[in-house]
């Protein structure tokens, strides 16, 4: 019988809420926490008897808590539209209450993929205005009304870590321009709340940043390919960039190191990749591999014959 140490579960004792963690970063994000030895309260939309606007039946907010407490941790689901401010209170008052102190929010509250592809590349007066302002409601106000519920309890004891889950970086974004200017504005949204709730939390000792992980295989992207995660590779020749395509483990290692890290204030405001993560933590994905999604992109658009096994 071995005996387990403080370092191979160095959030034991933490209390974290994922917020969005029904499927893709946000599941994997808790599962991280967990096999961190962290108490984990996941929410979501979709259970096993009711399913979300996103359509997919394959994977409920009750199998993610399941997943969360075999991988070491305690994983609690509490089912949650974050777009009703009362049952966010409702959920933060159940933590309150179970554990009287929150250490770890997770802003990954999304849903919107179906709304993406139905605007994609289209201009502001081509695609239908509900869908446009539904991806605003998914990706930026559940994110708001998230935090203004849970920030009282997560900065009643120093150091407590708030992440906002967004897609690209505040580098990248700054200068491109992402699909439409619905999901622009949603993705770029949650670095400048990191930004600001990083002047909010500090007094308390708390850290705020953006988090974005690279082309995600995430359930559905894996789906829309028509691949799995052992022959992901095959959906390369559809979409080259996708040679250096990261699991979802990649983003949920990012999340636990940085809850784990005592130093982790220095990264307060930031806008943070796994990529860059990984190289500062030591991690790497599922597969052993270190990919740098954003580093290729970037490097790709001046060098289109830049090799994708340069940055894995």
């Amino acid at each position: 019988m071995t005996t387990e140490t403080s370092d191979s579960k160095p959030l034991r004792g933490r209390i974290c809420l994922v917020a969005g963690a029904t499927r893709g970063a946000g599941r994997a994000i808790a599962v991280q926490l967990g096999t961190a030895g962290a108490t984990v309260y996941v929410t979501g939309r979709t259970t096993r008897e009711k399913v979300s606007e996103v359509g997919r039946t394959t994977e409920t907010v009750e199998e993610t808590a399941e997943l969360v407490t075999a991988a070491g941790g305690e994983g609690v689901a509490v089912p949650t539209d974050h777009l009703e401010p009362d049952r966010v209170r409702v959920l933060i008052d159940r933590i309150d209450r179970e554990r009287g102190r929150l250490d770890v929010l997770v802003n990954d509250i999304w849903g919107g993929e179906h709304l993406v592809v139905a605007g994609f590349g289209k201009k502001i007066w081509e695609m239908d205005l509900a869908d446009g302002l539904r991806m605003l409601e998914l990706g930026v106000k559940s994110h708001l009304i998230t935090s203004a519920a849970a920030t009282p309890l997560l900065t009643r004891h120093p150091g407590g870590l708030l992440v906002e889950v967004t897609d690209g970086t505040q580098e990248y974004n700054a200068t491109r321009y992402r699909e439409n200017v619905y999901y622009d504005l949603a993705k770029n949204a949650p670095i400048r709340m990191a930004f600001g709730l990083a002047r909010e939390l500090a007094p308390s000792g708390g850290t705020a940043v953006a988090l974005t992980p690279g082309w995600l295989r995430s359930e559905q992207m894996l789906d829309h390919f028509g691949v799995t995660e052992e022959n992901w590779r095959d959906a390369v020749g559809k979409l080259p960039d996708f040679a250096v395509a990261e699991s979802p483990v990649y983003v949920g290692r990012a999340v636990a190191a940085l809850a784990a890290d005592p130093d982790r204030a220095r990264w307060n405001g930031r806008s943070l990749s796994s990529g860059q993560l990984a190289k500062e933590y030591g991690f790497t994905d599922a597969d052993g591999s270190r990919p740098d999604a954003w580093g290729f992109v970037v490097a790709k658009e001046t060098d289109e014959d830049v090799s994708a096994d340069d940055y894995r």
